[in-house]
C-alpha cells in the first residue's frame, strides 16, 4: 500500500468510544498524528459548505456578517467574495460593491468559530485529495511550495494538466510520486463532488448546510497523503461502531483505492487504543508537562494571547543536545494538540554562536510536514523562539473539555 511514496510505514487506527472519535496515527509504535471529532457538536466545522445569506455588511471591516442558520454569523471579507465566473474582486473593492443584505452566498469555513467569534468563511472553495485539491473557481495547475524545484515542479504541472481537466487544481506534496491512475481517479472523483454541490446549491434556501467537513477518519487519510499506511483499523464493537465502519470503507474505497487492501475491523475484546498502548499517549496529551532524555522536558503553558513552551534542561550537561530534541517534540506536540495561534518557545540557554541557528533549523525541519500552515519566524534578543500556526478547528485541550462535560466526567 502507498509502497511508491517515501517515509516509515505508518498504521491509522480509528475509534468512536464516549463522545469522541479519533484518528491516531502510528509509526514504530508511536503516536504521531491525530485527529479527533467532539460528535456532539453542532457549530459549522473547517472544511463544510454552506449556502449562507448575507445578514448585514461592515464598511469598517470590509466585510459581510453570514447568516449560516447556526450559531454566531461567519466573517467573510471582501478579498475573500467571488463574483460571477469566480473572478476575483477588483483589489481594494469595497464590501458593498460586492455584496447585498440579503444575497444568498455558497461558503466554506476556513476556520472555526472560537469564543463569540463567528466562523471565518471563504467563497473560494477548495476539495481537498490526498495528491490534489481542487478549487473549481480557478484554473490551471497550482503546485505546493512543499514539492521540489524548477525542472521537477515544471514537469509536474505538464503531467498533471494531461491528467486533469481545465479546472483548477493544488498538486499537493507527494504528487510527483502518485500513478497516473491515482491522479485520474481523485481528479474524476473530486470534479463530480463539484458537481454535485452545485446541483444543491441550486435548489434549497439559505441558510443550509450542504455538505458537512471532513470528520476525523477522513482528515487523517487525507492529510496523510501519499506516505506508507500498512494498515487502517476501525473499532467495531456494536452496531453503531459498524455502520460507521462500513461507511468509512466504502469511502476509502473510492477516494484511496490503494488503502482498501489493508482495512481491517477491530472486534476484540480490549479497546483498539488500549489493544495499541495508545491510550496512555493519549491522555498525556493532556498534561502540561512533556518528558525529554535525561530528565530534560517540556513544559506548555496556554495563555489569552498565546502558547508558551519552556524547555528544562534537567542533567543533560550539552544545552545543544537538548534543544535539537525539543525542537523534535515542540513540533510533534504542536501538531498533536493541534496548537495554534503565537506561539513563543524558551530554549535551554546556548553559549556557543551558531547552535541558535542549528536549533531554529531542527524546527523549522520538524514542522515542514505538518499539513496545517506553520511558520518559524526566528529568535527574538532574549533567547525566545516565534512560531506561528495557523488555526484548524479547536484545540485538543478544548474539545477534551467538551468531551468531559459531556459525560459529567473525564474521559475514560
Amino acid at each position: 500500500m502507498t509502497a511508491n511514496a517515501g517515509g516509515a510505514p505508518s498504521e491509522l487506527l480509528i475509534d468512536r468510544r464516549g463522545p469522541l472519535l479519533r484518528a491516531a496515527v502510528v509509526t514504530d509504535g508511536r503516536l504521531t498524528d491525530l485527529h479527533v471529532d467532539h460528535r456532539d457538536r453542532t457549530e459549522p466545522q473547517t472544511g463544510s459548505l454552506w449556502r449562507g445569506r448575507v445578514e448585514r455588511l461592515s464598511a469598517g471591516l470590509n466585510a459581510a456578517f453570514v447568516d449560516l442558520g447556526t450559531g454566531p454569523s461567519g466573517l467573510l471579507g471582501a478579498t475573500e467574495v467571488r463574483l460571477a465566473g469566480g473572478r476575483r474582486p477588483d483589489s481594494g473593492a469595497a464590501i458593498g460593491t460586492l455584496l447585498r443584505c440579503g444575497q444568498t452566498v455558497l461558503v466554506q469555513v476556513k476556520a472555526e468559530a472560537v469564543g463569540a467569534k463567528g466562523p471565518t468563511l471563504a467563497m473560494d472553495i477548495s476539495l481537498p485529495g490526498r495528491v490534489l485539491v481542487h478549487v473549481p473557481f480557478r484554473r490551471g495547475v497550482t503546485v505546493s511550495r512543499r514539492v521540489g524545484q524548477g525542472a521537477v515542479r515544471a514537469a509536474l504541472t505538464r503531467r498533471l494538466q494531461a491528467l486533469t481537466s481545465g479546472e483548477g487544481w493544488i498538486a499537493r506534496a507527494g504528487a510527483e510520486s502518485a500513478a497516473d491512475a491515482l491522479v485520474a481517479v481523485e481528479a474524476e472523483a473530486l470534479v463530480c463532488w463539484w458537481r454535485v454541490l452545485e446541483r444543491l446549491m441550486a435548489e434549497g434556501a439559505a441558510p443550509d448546510c450542504l455538505a458537512a467537513g471532513p470528520d476525523a477518519g477522513r482528515r487523517a487519510v487525507i492529510g496523510h497523503g501519499l506516505r506508507p499506511l500498512t494498515r487502517i483499523a476501525v473499532a467495531a464493537g456494536d452496531p453503531a461502531e459498524r455502520r460507521w465502519a462500513e461507511g468509512f470503507a466504502a469511502w476509502c474505497r473510492e477516494a484511496a483505492p490503494d488503502l482498501a487492501s489493508g482495512f481491517r475491523l477491530h472486534q476484540g475484546p480490549e479497546p483498539l487504543f488500549e489493544h495499541h498502548d495508545l491510550e496512555s499517549q493519549f491522555q498525556a496529551l493532556t498534561g502540561s508537562r512533556v518528558p525529554l532524555t535525561g530528565g530534560a522536558g517540556l513544559v506548555i503553558e496556554r495563555t489569552e494571547a498565546l502558547i508558551v513552551i519552556d524547555v528544562n534542561g534537567g542533567e543533560r550537561g550539552n544545552p545543544l543536545a537538548v534543544n535539537l530534541e525539543a525542537a523534535r517534540e515542540v513540533a510533534r506536540q504542536v501538531r498533536l494538540r493541534n496548537l495554534c495561534g503565537i506561539i513563543v518557545i524558551d530554549f535551554v540557554s546556548m553559549p556557543r554562536r551558531g547552535d541558535g541557528e542549528r536549533v531554529l533549523d531542527a524546527l523549522a525541519a520538524a514542522v515542514a510536514d505538518d499539513p496545517v500552515q506553520s511558520e518559524v519566524h526566528g529568535m527574538s534578543k532574549l533567547g525566545l523562539v516565534e512560531m506561528t500556526r495557523a488555526r484548524r478547528g479547536p484545540l485538543l485541550a478544548d474539545l477534551l473539555a467538551g468531551a468531559s462535560r459531556s459525560r459529567g466526567s473525564g474521559y475514560e
